[in-house]
């Protein structure tokens, strides 16, 4: 910043400078065939990732490795009085628990680093300082209290609030008079000259005056950090940033960051803006709804690709929309140009539905299906602890064995270890008494299912299974097949409802489902 004081009693040139930098040449929104795709995500770590930022992250990802390009994080910390302790891990952390890490990071490094605004300042002064010396930029000294007072009366008079360029025409003696009495000026940009046109790859042409909207942006502030539009354009540049995709709130903005461009004699990138993502009654997705961060889906055992599935489904960019998407699936079937200008809704109670597909697609794979029963195992040992008394429940073929029975009925994984299914790792208080409410023939009933289990375990097949205990049935005069069933689920998990019996039979075992009915007969 001293630098910089200095730079304002050299040069302080008029406004005209601008106008005739700014005419060099027209804003050019084309890049080179031939040059590497990059494109950047660079959330604000004032708080945790959420579904928001997910999408519009993953929009960058999949347009990144459809075009073998490379996928930037940064993050833009230069608001230091928001900043949320943790935030910036939590946000590289949720992006690899998705399956899109970034290729450079403030974590991983890379060629344009470091990858934290924070530590990019130097860069920010020099690029000030030029707009300084060109008369591009200058100081300006009003208070904060003369700037709230300006917003106040705009208000009252119900106009838009703007800064009224006070300090744009000082004088080089006034200037020097206020830096050597008064504080650190911040530094302004002139907002001169027309503003350009540009071809955003969404919403197609725009040109926003924002010279006749809005005063004079700050793009320093006076602690020496930027403000986001000096920022993002300084580090777009620096990066090599081929497209810009990010939310349509800066669609506006965007002029303002062309005119910068202009003034700093550099090549803008492309832009593409996105809809906004938005909660299925069409409201905004807000922070301060604790279940849209990612974290909150992390601990209810949602699988990644659910989350990423359904965030591009309910939007555009795709040819149409399908469930079950993977991600290679998402990057294969990408298009930008079939990205609309209408909001998405997101609608979470389908997420259960999209994770069940996911979940389904895993237990498919016999690697990924290892991976479950190990998850599944570990769920088992921290829901039910001690009251595991029989430890072959956690053998993998059984627990492999329930996987595959319960898929395409479970949404997740943790349903395994849900109340409803606690009979699959402990065995139920029955007594008979229970099953002699349902039906006088409990012991016909059970000589005859024992007898269906005499010979090697598992000899039956659900589907057999289930045509034998029909027979059972059918031998019983006066007793519906009904009451039998009734009497088996009851026997075998101590609940009224639930799987099919002779799953449930097919999922324990010959031997346990004769163990669990002798019990409750001898009880």
């Amino acid at each position: 910043m001293a630098v910089l004081l200095k730079r304002l009693l050299q040069s302080a040139r008029p406004p005209a400078a601008l106008g005739r930098l700014v005419g060099r040449r027209e804003a050019s929104m084309g890049t080179d065939p031939g040059a590497a795709v990059r494109v950047r995500f660079a959330p604000s770590p004032t708080g945790f990732l959420h579904l928001g930022g997910l999408r519009t992250a993953l929009y960058n990802y999949i347009f990144a490795k459809k075009h073998q390009g490379s996928f930037i994080l940064r993050l833009e910390d230069t608001d230091q009085t928001r900043l949320v302790p943790g935030a910036a891990e939590n946000i590289e952390d949720m992006l690899e628990w998705a399956g899109i890490p970034p290729d450079e990071s403030p974590r991983r490094g890379g060629p344009a680093g470091p990858y934290q605004q924070s530590q990019r300042l130097e860069l920010y002064a020099r690029a000030t300082e030029a707009l300084l010396e060109s008369g591009a930029a200058y100081p300006c000294f009003c208070s904060p209290q003369r700037l709230e007072l300006l917003k106040k009366e705009a208000l009252r008079n119900h106009q838009t609030p703007r800064y009224d360029n006070r300090c744009r025409n000082l004088s080089q003696g006034q200037v020097a008079q206020k830096l050597a009495t008064g504080p650190r000026p911040a530094i302004r940009f002139r907002l001169d000259g027309e503003a350009p046109a540009f071809q955003d790859l969404v919403y197609g042409w725009n040109r926003h005056e924002v010279a006749s909207v809005e005063g004079d942006p700050v793009i320093l502030k006076s602690d020496g950090f930027p403000t986001y539009h000096l920022a993002c354009v300084v580090d777009d540049h620096h990066m090599g940033i081929s497209h810009v995709l990010r939310g349509s709130e800066w669609l506006v903005s965007t002029s303002k960051h062309l005119l910068l461009y202009q003034a700093l004699g550099w090549q803008p990138p492309r832009f593409a803006h996105l809809p906004l993502l938005l909660n299925r009654d069409g409201s905004k997705l807000s922070k301060r709804q604790g279940d849209i961060f990612l974290e909150h889906f992390a601990a209810a055992d949602f699988l990644p690709d659910a989350l990423l599935d359904i965030i591009t489904n309910c939007g555009s960019g795709f040819a149409e929309n399908q469930m079950g998407r993977t991600l290679p699936e998402l990057i294969t079937q990408f298009d930008l140009t079939r990205v609309t200008c209408h909001s998405a809704l997101l609608d979470l109670e389908k997420l259960p539905e999209f994770n069940r597909l996911h979940l389904r697609r895993l237990v498919s794979s016999e690697t990924q299906r290892r991976q479950l029963v190990g998850k599944l195992q570990a769920l088992v040992e921290e829901t039910f602890g001690s009251q595991l008394r029989d430890r072959d429940v956690l053998d993998p073929a059984y627990v492999e064995r329930i996987i595959l029975l319960r898929q395409g009925h479970i949404c997740r994984l943790q349903d395994l270890v849900s109340p409803a299914h606690s009979y699959l790792w402990t065995r139920p208080a029955v007594g008979r008494a229970q099953l002699g409410a349902i039906s006088e023939k409990v012991d016909l009933i059970a000589e005859r299912v024992l007898g269906l289990l005499e010979g090697p375990d598992m000899s039956l097949t659900q589907d057999v299974l289930s045509g034998e205990l029909k027979k059972v049935s059918e031998g019983l005069e006066g007793t519906k097949h009904s009451n039998v069933m009734q009497v088996l689920r009851v026997a075998l998990s101590g609940q009224r409802q639930g799987p099919p019996v002779a799953e449930m039979m097919v999922s324990l075992g010959a031997k346990e489902v004769r163990e669990r009915i002798q019990k409750v007969l001898s009880s």
